[in-house]
């Protein structure tokens, strides 16, 4: 199906200092702010403040949440794998049929499959073989992207893109940067780009 662009409108539900935070980097990242229409919505937090937003979309009552023509896109790898597929010259991802788009759709799912059940194992104090049997552990974690990023600046070699935006947001969220420089180092450059200013500025507003 060809979707003409000057027409394409999206409506994304966020909630700011959150999972969605991200996305809003991403948008800024790609460009394509002038495409999408941002909703602040409220979800139940951590620390329980906030409450479900009856206006939210995400079945869980979630962010982010993402509406392109009556189509609802949830879980942060979804909403990424999506925008960059929907404006593939952003940029900020490999095109398919790239070399390079593999290592970057692993990348995505690797994060919401290994890496966020790890840390969330690690902050709650759970340990248990068949946890790490299924995930692995913090050590694995870490050597995986140690590994990629011994080849490159970033995890796709040579060019930043959403894999680095998604994959370094754990550390940058929490302060918890491994103490390994080349990670560190990495973490670092993700968080120093502006467009992650630009979104703790509009979190903050």
């Amino acid at each position: 199906m060809h979707i003409n662009k000057e027409n394409v409108m999206l409506t994304l539900f966020h909630a700011p200092k959150s999972r969605s935070s991200r996305i809003v980097t991403l948008i800024e990242e790609m460009g394509i702010a002038d495409r999408i229409v941002v909703k602040t919505t409220d979800i139940p937090r951590i620390d329980g403040s906030g409450a479900p937003d009856p206006a939210n979309p995400h079945p869980e009552a979630k962010v982010p949440a993402l509406l392109h023509d009556g189509t609802l896109i949830t879980e942060s790898a979804a909403v990424i794998l999506y925008l960059t597929d929907l404006f593939p010259e952003s940029g900020m991802a490999p095109k398919p049929g790239d070399p390079a788009y593999g290592a970057y759709v692993t990348w995505l799912f690797w994060y919401g499959n290994v890496m966020e059940p790890v840390l969330i194992h690690q902050a709650a104090g759970l340990s248990h073989p068949i946890l790490t049997a299924t995930f692995r552990g913090v050590p694995e974690l870490e050597a995986r992207i140690h590994a990629a990023l011994t080849k490159g600046r970033w995890l796709l070699g040579d060019r930043y893109s959403a894999a680095d935006l998604l994959i370094h947001s754990p550390y940058a969220w929490f302060g918890n940067t491994p103490d390994d420089p080349l990670i560190a180092d990495w973490v670092t450059r993700c968080m120093a780009r502006p467009a992650v200013e630009k979104t703790k500025l509009k979190d903050a507003a």
